[in-house]
């Protein structure tokens, strides 16, 4: 079992504490693999420092007589010998003290706990590094083919040619891919011993993390891969999707804060609208001096849930029957929140643009953007 400099100098300590003791000497032993034979005794700790150094617990002929003067504190987890404590005292002392001996089982005690947390850790990072090297492993051969799709689609394009009526999908196609790149490197730094993804939170995005290096864009910019991804969806389910049919100049600002947030926000917005909606409600995203508004005909949220839909983990009636960790809306007001902007759910589409259906779900996304011209 290898140990680790900082257990080695926390045992010495420990040890040192009983100068004051009328013990000869300290030792701390620790249990090593021995194939199939009985385990040997490592020595890892000693006292007095600059003592005779002691033989192997195997060499040690003395030690198979038995003494008053000596004892033995198991290090033990369980059914797990993980190592012993030695105590010897000279031949002229004295009997065993009750408190010397409370205070060598604590030693011991404590010992025994700092040395299966050096385990648990050795075994933990082991197991981080394995992951690592997969991980590494994986991005390497996700690359590939993700550059064959990208030459594929590029192909495809050059054969319908810019004026086709499905150059669209195609272009769609070569959207996603880089998407799918941003993931890939994502992966790539995780596999490294640091970690420099900007956002930590522990729930999982819908959109890669961001990246060093990303640069501002703006509101126009992030969200039109995301309109055409929900285009999209909406064809497939059969149902009606708006599209924002005006951009306020707002939208065409540079602005300071993560894109990728705003992006993550809308995401998660759309997703529940095409999950949780009816499949012949029409679903849109309108943009106006206000802010962002996701919005849906289905059935109202109740004002019972409303009180409640923000919360991490909750899950309202209508995402009783699908997958789902009610993780999204939380995680969207979350982002909202370190954005400077809110996130709140509005009575009706209505209320947020007359233009819009009398019923069904609003969200809107305010942000700290400068609206003036």
């Amino acid at each position: 079992m290898k140990i680790s400099d900082r257990l080695v100098d926390l045992i010495r300590q420990q040890l040192v504490s009983f100068q004051d003791e009328d013990l000869e000497f300290l030792v701390v032993y620790v249990t090593e693999k021995n194939g199939n034979k009985p385990p040997n005794l490592v020595l890892v700790g000693q006292w007095p420092i600059d003592g005779k150094r002691l033989p192997p617990v195997e060499a040690d002929r003395e030690l198979r007589v038995p003494s008053p003067n000596r004892r033995w504190y198991p290090l033990q987890e369980g059914q797990m010998l993980l190592g012993v404590l030695r105590a010897e005292r000279s031949l002229s002392s004295s009997s065993w003290s009750s408190s010397l001996d409370r205070r060598l089982k604590a030693t011991a005690l404590a010992l025994t706990n700092c040395l299966s947390l050096e385990i648990e850790t050795t075994a933990l990072n082991e197991e981080l590094q394995q992951q690592r090297e997969q991980i590494g492993l994986m991005v390497h051969q996700l690359r590939n083919p993700l550059t064959a799709l990208r030459t594929y689609a590029q192909l495809l394009l050059r054969r319908l040619g810019s004026d086709s009526l499905n150059a669209g999908l195609v272009e769609g196609l070569l959207s996603e891919q880089a998407q799918l790149n941003r993931y890939v490197s994502a992966l790539d730094q995780i596999s490294q011993p640091k970690l420099p993804l900007e956002f930590t939170s522990t729930t999982p995005l819908l959109l890669p993390p961001l990246l060093p290096g990303d640069s501002g864009s703006n509101v126009k910019a992030v969200l039109t891969p995301l309109i055409e991804r929900a285009e999209a969806t909406a064809t497939l389910q059969g149902r009606k999707w708006n599209a924002p049919k005006e951009w306020p100049n707002w939208t065409e600002k540079t602005f300071l804060f993560q894109e990728g947030y705003v992006a993550e926000v809308v995401a998660n917005l759309l997703e529940n609208a095409f999950r949780y909606s009816p499949k012949v409600s029409p679903i849109g995203l309108l943009i106006n001096e206000d802010g962002i508004c996701v919005w849906d005909e289905g059935k109202p949220i109740s004002e019972e849930e409303r009180e409640k839909i923000f919360r991490r983990g909750y899950r309202g009636e209508k995402s009783s029957d699908k997958a789902g960790s009610g993780l999204g809306l939380s995680l969207a007001k979350e982002l909202a929140d370190k954005l400077g902007g809110s996130l709140e759910l509005v009575n009706s589409p209505e209320q947020f643009d007359a233009s819009l259906p009398q019923k069904g779900n609003a969200f809107l996304l305010k942000l700290p953007i400068d609206k003036s011209p």
